[in-house]
């Protein structure tokens, strides 16, 4: 979503046209409008967005399924389909072998925090702490919010048992 507003420029009577991301702004969710009342847990919210379909086959790998779909509330950073493929050749393969569960489910974990923290609240915190047990870092830089080093690229999905915000990167525990 972009918000744009004219702003005058100090030292001169020029004016800039000023546009940037409001990530803080509640962001419309692929199965309707951000203020209706969600109707799907986050684990159908994100099959039915379309863009979470490697992440549903790791969550499936992980036995994180119910857990998801449980009473929570939870917050998700969901990376897409695409910041899956983006990790090097081979890894998402790996993660998903059997004998490599706990592996998964501990990245896995690290991308959820135990409660619902829309992006307002989560620009306004320095860290969570995360179901995996470590520290998720949040920043917020040129008003986009950060979860690590993946920015949110859309935010405050909401589901029935927490909230979604889309990230561009696979975040790794450290």
């Amino acid at each position: 979503m972009m918000f744009c507003a004219w702003r005058a420029m100090k030292k001169s009577s020029r004016r800039a046209f000023v546009c940037g991301s409001a990530v803080a702004v509640a962001a419309t969710a692929a199965t309707g409008a951000a203020h209706a009342t969600p109707s799907k847990d986050i684990v159908d919210v994100a099959l039915g967005a379309g863009m979470f379909n490697t992440l549903a086959t790791a969550l499936k790998a992980a036995g994180l399924v119910e857990t998801l779909k449980g009473d929570g509330p939870f917050t998700v950073f969901a990376p897409t389909d695409e910041a899956f493929a983006r990790l090097p050749q081979g890894t998402l393969d790996e993660l998903l072998k059997p004998e490599n569960r706990d592996k998964l489910t501990a990245i896995l974990t690290y991308h959820v925090v135990s409660g619902q923290v829309p992006a307002r609240k989560a620009m306004t915190l320095h860290a969570a702490k995360t179901v995996n047990g470590q520290t998720l870092a949040l920043r917020t830089f040129g008003g986009s919010l950060f979860a690590d080093q993946a920015k949110v690229i859309k935010a405050d999905i909401h589901a029935t048992n927490g909230v979604i915000h889309v990230i561009d990167t696979v975040m790794l525990p450290k």
